[in-house]
């Protein structure tokens, strides 16, 4: 099983982008994160997400303008995946 769930709202209008996501966090099994891709930071997410117990982390996309990883506080092993995906993507070499 992946333990990442994909969710493109980048071509989105208003609301929908708001409601998928937070439907699909709900749906998250234990080791899953959802990496949801956006056009624009999706600034009435974050206090949603706050609410119901979830992370997260926000970056500029590889093929959107903007990922939002998200997972649930109590789940350290999407956590970790999640870590350690911002950590090999903050890594340079020479």
């Amino acid at each position: 099983m992946s333990n990442e769930v994909v969710l493109d709202v980048s071509e989105l209008e208003p609301p929908e982008p708001l409601v998928l996501t937070l439907e699909a966090a709900e749906k998250l099994k234990p080791g899953q994160y959802l990496r949801m891709l956006h056009r624009r930071e999706p600034c009435m997410l974050y206090g949603n997400l706050d609410d119901n117990h979830f992370k997260y982390y926000q970056r500029k996309g590889t093929t959107s303008a903007v990922e939002v990883f998200i997972w649930s506080e109590q789940d350290e092993e999407a956590a970790a995946a999640v870590l350690a995906i911002i950590n090999t993507s903050n890594t340079t070499t020479d």
